[in-house]
C-alpha cells in the first residue's frame, strides 16, 4: 500500500507547524524551512502557494496520497453544504483517524498500521481498510487476541487526557464509541479549508484548459 515514507520532521518545518502532535517536534522551536537560508528567506507567500500549503497541511495529517485526498474532496463536494466542513468530517471519520483519537496508537502512522494489519473490529467484525467511513453509534474496538501489544496495552492504561466530544472510552478499556458527527468545533485538528477549496477550483480550471476541445465539449 502506498504512503508517504519521508522524512517526518523535516516537512513540519516546510509547512511551519507540526502536523504529527509530537511535543518534541523541531518545528516548534525552528518553525521555519531547513536549509542554510531557510530561516532568512523573505520571498513572500503567494496565494496559491498559501492555498498548496493548507491543502498539504491537511494531506500530511491524516496520511493521504494525492489521489487518495482528491477523491474524498470529492465526495464532500457532493454531499451539499459546507465542503470545507464535509471534508473534515469525513477524514475525521476515517477508521485509523478514530482509532488515533481513542488512544489506541501513538500517531496517525500507527493507528493506520494497526487497521492494516487487521487488530481493529468495528460492531465486532474485522476491518482492514484505514479509509472506512465510522458512523455514529458503532464500536471500534482491539481484537482480544492483539491486546497483548505494548503500545495498545499503554494506550488503554492511559488514555488521551480529553477525548473529542463526539467519542466516548471507558478507563481501561479496549474499545470505544463513536457518539455523534464530528464537526469543525470538535475536530482537535483545527485547519484552514478555505485554501483547499480555492486550490482545488485553480487545479481544475489548470486540468480543463490544456485539454484539447473534443474533450472540452463533454463538460460543457
Amino acid at each position: 500500500m502506498a504512503r508517504y515514507k519521508g522524512p517526518k520532521h523535516k516537512l513540519c518545518r516546510r509547512l511551519g507547524s507540526c502536523i504529527w502532535g509530537d511535543k518534541t517536534c523541531p518545528s516548534i522551536k525552528r518553525p521555519f524551512a531547513p536549509g542554510q537560508h531557510g530561516e532568512n528567506m523573505r520571498r513572500k507567500m503567494s496565494v496559491y502557494g498559501q492555498q498548496l500549503l493548507d491543502k498539504q497541511k491537511i494531506r500530511m495529517h491524516y496520511g493521504l496520497l494525492e489521489r487518495q485526498m482528491r477523491r474524498t474532496f470529492a465526495n464532500a463536494q457532493r454531499m451539499g453544504g459546507v465542503t470545507g466542513t464535509n471534508l473534515l468530517m469525513l477524514l475525521e471519520s476515517r477508521l485509523d483517524s478514530i482509532v488515533y483519537r481513542l488512544g489506541f496508537a501513538n500517531s496517525m502512522r500507527a493507528a493506520r498500521q494497526l487497521v492494516t494489519h487487521c487488530h481493529i473490529l468495528v460492531d465486532g467484525e474485522k476491518v482492514d481498510k484505514p479509509s472506512f467511513q465510522v458512523k455514529p453509534g458503532m464500536t471500534v474496538a482491539i481484537r482480544e487476541k492483539s491486546r497483548k501489544i505494548p503500545m495498545i496495552m499503554d494506550g488503554a492504561e492511559n488514555p488521551p487526557p480529553a477525548l473529542p466530544e463526539y467519542l466516548e472510552r471507558a478507563p481501561k478499556s479496549y474499545e470505544g464509541r463513536m457518539t455523534a458527527t464530528p464537526n469543525l468545533e470538535t475536530i482537535p485538528f483545527k485547519a484552514e479549508t478555505a485554501g483547499i477549496i480555492g486550490f482545488s477550483c485553480r487545479s481544475r480550471k489548470a486540468r480543463f484548459r490544456f485539454l484539447p476541445l473534443t474533450a472540452l465539449r463533454r463538460f460543457s
